[in-house]
């Protein structure tokens, strides 16, 4: 009921919205880079249990790595609570940006790779522009994943501040 509600109150108030009605942290989108897929899953592994109650969205194979590494934890047991996404380069990113629009992603925990030009880099600015648009918690190492996995604030009823962009939807064209 919580849920069909928020959804609600975030429709009505679209382009005029102070703040996003949140319960808690639900949703966590995890993505990496093919050269910080295994950093990704080792913070996984070790998070694992802050990360079962959660719903994770992820991104192509690391969602599948990721898959595989909490089922180990668990001794096979099937995990049920993650969506995949599609790879990056094939849209992935560009599917989580609107999902991070549409107010149903919660934290987003972004391992990129500094040293590596990425085929479809500018999907990925893309995605980092509408976190920091839309306030979502994101991390792009895994120190500040840990700041933010283990914050006070990842369990509690959480609003964070938006920005109010009316002034821009109603601006005059010429």
């Amino acid at each position: 009921m919580i849920s069909f509600v928020k959804k609600r109150i975030n429709r009505l108030l679209f382009g005029y919205q102070l703040f996003k009605i949140k319960t808690m942290m639900n949703t966590i989108a995890l993505v990496a880079h093919d050269n910080r897929k295994q950093d990704l899953i080792e913070w996984v592994e070790y998070n694992y249990k802050l990360l079962m109650d959660k719903k994770l969205v992820c991104t192509g194979t690391t969602g599948r790595l990721v898959r595989e590494a909490l089922e180990k934890h668990l001794g096979g047991k099937k995990i049920k609570a993650i969506e995949l996404l599609k790879s990056g380069p094939l849209g992935g990113d560009q599917q989580l940006g609107a999902m991070i629009a549409e107010g149903k992603i919660d934290m987003v925990i972004f391992l990129w790779d500094p040293m590596e030009p990425q085929p479809h880099d500018v999907d990925v600015k893309a995605l980092l522009r509408i976190a920091v648009m839309y306030n979502v918690p994101t991390a792009n190492n895994r120190s500040t994943a840990d700041f933010l996995i283990t914050s006070k604030l990842y369990k509690t009823d959480y609003q964070p501040v938006l920005k109010d962009y009316s002034s821009y939807i109603k601006r005059n064209l010429k």
